[in-house]
């Protein structure tokens, strides 16, 4: 049986790291929050899952590598909990998604 050192499981993100370059690249071009319709036209644009991309932005969130502000531009926790009462039907989907319409942005120490 191989062991893996518990050092090495914390070198490894919990996201997609090419999806985060991705996301993070478009924020840098627009400069400005990133809505769930740039992430749906990523997703065609590059063939990618939506809710590759969305599952990515959660957990970037819950890491506190980006953060969710709410529509009145207040930053919103997004926990573990959160996600996983989302992922119901194993993946996520626009109903889902339904009441996240404010805009995502990488934290300021990224």
């Amino acid at each position: 049986m191989i062991e893996i050192s518990k050092e090495l499981d914390e070198l490894v993100p919990q996201w997609d790291v090419a999806l985060e370059a991705l996301v993070r690249e478009e924020s840098q071009k627009l400069g400005r929050l990133l809505a769930n319709q740039d992430f749906r036209r990523l997703a065609n644009q590059y063939a990618i899952r939506f809710d590759d991309i969305m599952a990515t932005l959660f957990e970037l969130v819950i890491q506190g590598r980006w953060v969710y502000l709410d529509r009145t531009g207040s930053c919103q926790a997004i926990s573990r909990e959160t996600l996983d009462k989302l992922y119901v039907h194993g993946r996520l989907n626009e109903g889902d998604l339904r009441s996240f319409t404010g805009g995502w942005r990488p934290t300021s120490s990224q």
